[in-house]
């Protein structure tokens, strides 16, 4: 990656001769615009400005600055491309050097910032020789729009295009994924792209304007802002999905069965969820709630989860708890929502006959419903260390024989049709064969013993049933 990201940029000192690509460059422009989009991409990124940096080691001299935990790859273009549109390509291509090679990443960092740098600075260069040759420089002087506008709109696709190819490129050369897939990726870029560009063409005709460069401050005010709780929003969302997976980790720590489980019943909610057109946010929600469906099982005895064989009826009212003591454990959750309702009830039956409530019917929340098939189908299609995972139509067959009693029909129909367009993978045998076969009860999913429905549990479900 090291020698890939130092050819890159060899295009930049070969160009550097020509007068209009590395002519004379008014520094008053360029550094304030490179030290700008510093301190706004790092802004984006929820990286402390350079500012905030200096002034963490001068109060903390014996403390390294610990970088704030979150995901890379976000970014504020809009200072960029006034660069690209107001400075020589071979100028324009430094403007974001200094934030490629501070901002996050993850590891092996060095390589990688300095790869994140000449892959800006090759796009950066592309896109501002093409604003010469459409002679974007004179139109933007002199304020002839739509020419200007329309130079600049060709600078900033040249920029998406020279930029997904060599992130396509490398990734190629890494194998992780092919070129042609990272330029499939292109479309969802353009739009934000666009709008970046527009912000920088505002930024470069306020500042060559008669506003001056103090008013580029207040232009990029709101996008700051914006970029901030965009940054924020993704923190949040970063520790959300950290708390979910520990919670995960310590549950498959524990039950080995599980290892893997809670995912796929996941994905399986998920795929049911989009057969029946959820919105995206719940869509997420139901995520957390199917992959933490069992999170109960911490407060369930180790023995009994690793019992390979019938449980008595005692052992097995003290499985049953699980619902009941996972929507404990993630009741004070509140960015689980709705999916705390789904942990609770996923054991409830159509028919009434399940736990820990004994609901029934619309009563049981859709979380459960669609968690209770997910569940099921992952639960017959997994292979244990005491038998084999059913074929995935033998256990569509048997939740199409339940369904009505145990599983809502529309749930699992849903789960049918999502089967039908993605294919899913059923664990290979283990290495050492089956230790015997046990006969398992039908759907993995005890038959109740319960005298009837109407039991409630300890605790309320905090939703609406």
């Amino acid at each position: 990656m090291l020698a890939v990201a130092l050819c890159c940029l060899l295009p930049l000192l070969v160009a550097a001769p020509a007068r209009w690509l590395g002519g004379p460059v008014d520094l008053r422009r360029l550094v304030p615009l490179a030290l700008l989009h510093l301190c706004l991409e790092s802004i984006a990124q929820g990286l402390p400005t350079p500012c905030a940096r200096i002034w963490r080691l001068l109060r903390r001299r014996d403390q390294d600055p610990v970088e704030p935990a979150g995901r890379p790859g976000s970014s504020f273009l809009p200072v960029l491309f006034a660069g690209v549109l107001m400075l020589p390509p071979a100028a324009a291509a430094l403007i974001a050097v200094p934030a490629a090679l501070v901002g996050r990443t993850a590891p092996p960092r060095g390589p990688r910032r300095l790869w994140n740098a000449a892959q800006l600075a090759i796009a950066a260069f592309a896109a501002a020789v093409a604003f010469h040759l459409l002679d974007g420089p004179r139109l933007l002087a002199g304020c002839h729009f739509p020419g200007a506008a329309l130079g600049a709109c060709a600078a900033v696709l040249l920029f998406c295009l020279v930029n997904g190819v060599l992130v396509g490129c490398i990734r190629w050369l890494a194998g992780c994924g092919s070129a042609l897939g990272s330029l499939r990726e292109l479309g969802a870029c353009l739009a934000p792209a666009l709008l970046h560009g527009a912000g920088g063409l505002m930024v470069a005709v306020l500042w060559q304007g008669s506003y001056g460069p103090l008013a580029v401050l207040l232009a990029l005010l709101p996008l700051s802002i914006s970029a901030w709780v965009c940054a924020q929003a993704s923190r949040e969302q970063a520790a959300h999905r950290a708390t979910v997976q520990a919670l995960v980790q310590a549950v498959e720590i524990k039950d080995a069965y599980t290892r893997g489980h809670s995912e796929r019943v996941g994905r399986a909610s998920v795929l049911i969820a989009r057969q029946l057109g959820m919105a995206e946010e719940r869509i997420r929600t139901l995520h957390f709630a199917g992959t933490l469906h069992d999170v109960g099982k911490l407060a369930v005895a180790t023995e009994l989860l690793r019992r390979n064989g019938p449980l008595s009826e005692a052992e097995r009212r003290a499985v049953e708890v699980h619902p009941v003591a996972g929507f404990e454990l993630v009741r004070e959750l509140a960015f689980l929502g709705e999916a705390r309702d789904g942990i609770l009830h996923h054991h409830e039956r159509l028919d009434g006959r399940g736990y820990p409530d004994g609901l029934s019917g619309a009563r049981i929340p859709e979380f459960a419903r669609i968690i209770s098939v997910a569940d099921a189908f992952d639960s017959m299609t997994s292979t244990r260390s005491y038998r084999r995972g059913r074929p995935v139509d033998e256990a569509v067959a048997e939740l199409g024989r339940c369904a009505g009693s145990q599983f809502d029909p529309v749930m699992v129909r849903a789960l049918v049709r999502a089967l039908a367009e993605h294919d899913w993978q059923v664990e290979p045998a283990p290495p050492g064969g089956w230790d015997g076969e046990v006969p398992d009860i039908p759907l993995g999913v005890p038959e109740p013993t319960r005298p009837g429905p109407g039991r409630r549990s300890p605790v309320s479900s905090g939703g609406s049933p």
